[in-house]
């Protein structure tokens, strides 16, 4: 397996797309690795449980065949997202299943991975870890992570409150080892910027949710292009846990995006059944939006990202 030093100096750019959910499947991850990039997705986006044996057997196959066919380009390497929590049914299965294909990267959410990070290691593998709080990473570096994602405010999904400056400050007093910017990151310029603050990479979604090969619904993909960072609501109402979404969805479903309520109250929705889905109704993305108004392949958005890579001016 590469280090992590190989890893980054084998790709187009440094940057590794965040797994998103319902977004991220083999189409746009195979396409992410071979424009240059680390692709990733979650694991329970494989749908049933025994797809995602079928899905990793793809991208290793098609990513392989690629790079034998095009020997000078480069081809990024691809991440699986674990979600670390009891509630997470699946994640033995998965976690199996990632430890038999010897995935080269693993993204672990949540609770710190203490079981997980012994079994990847074993066959030269790194774990990273999600985080919005400086506890949470001195929590993930205890149990031996490879590398920290900062989830900073104006990232989507369920993002972080702090200001990318004052997280990443914090964590680089302690963490010296690989670390990932997330938040409102969407063109080259912003790509610089995490690295200027002594990121090793950019972590971004919201960006890649607007390209063809997403598995977004293309009226998800058109709102991501109309957008802006004014119209995305952060609140706890849809999942549990505080994210960020897309006024423009929250419409759709009958709600106020400038009147929610700060919890589900009784009467709210007449059934569960009744109640929008969150990610497939209500629709996940950072501020980065007003940055973004087209949908182009993930070969043509890197190739733009690469020529351009020192204007202020990338989109």
């Amino acid at each position: 397996m590469p280090t992590f030093d190989s890893i980054k100096a084998g790709l187009r750019l440094p940057i590794l797309s965040a797994p998103m959910f319902i977004v991220s499947g083999p189409d746009l991850v195979i396409a992410q690795c071979k424009a240059g990039v680390i692709g990733s997705f979650p694991s329970l986006n494989a749908r049933p449980p025994e797809a995602l044996d079928e899905w990793l057997t793809r991208i290793e196959t098609e990513t392989a065949d690629y790079a034998k066919a095009n020997p000078g380009k480069k081809v990024g390497p691809f991440a699986v997202n674990l979600i670390v929590n009891r509630a997470n049914k699946r994640l033995q299965h998965d976690t199996d299943v990632v430890v038999r294909h010897k995935v080269p990267i693993v993204i672990t959410s949540l609770s710190a991975p203490t079981e997980i990070v012994p079994l990847v290691h074993a066959y030269g593998g790194l774990v990273f870890h999600d985080v919005v709080k400086v506890r949470h990473a001195e929590k993930a570096l205890e149990a031996g992570v490879d590398g920290i994602i900062a989830v900073c405010n104006g990232a989507g999904g369920h993002a972080g409150t702090l200001n990318p400056l004052a997280l990443v400050n914090e964590l680089r007093r302690f963490h010296k080892g690989p670390l990932v910017l997330s938040g409102a990151i969407t063109n080259g310029s912003g790509v610089l910027a995490a690295q200027a603050m002594g990121c090793d990479l950019a972590y971004i979604g919201t960006r890649f949710i607007a390209t063809r090969e997403s598995s977004a619904k293309e009226g998800y993909k058109q709102m991501i292009c109309e957008s802006h960072a004014g119209e995305i609501v952060y609140t706890p109402l849809f999942s549990g846990v505080p994210g960020s979404y897309l006024a423009g969805s929250l419409r759709r479903a009958g709600l106020d995006p400038d009147n929610l309520p700060l919890i589900e109250t009784q009467g709210l929705y007449r059934s569960r059944d009744d109640r929008p889905k969150t990610w497939t109704d209500i629709w996940g993305a950072g501020q980065g939006v007003g940055n973004i108004d087209d949908v182009p392949s993930m070969a043509d958005l890197v190739d733009r990202k690469s020529t351009r890579l020192n204007s202020s001016h990338v989109s």
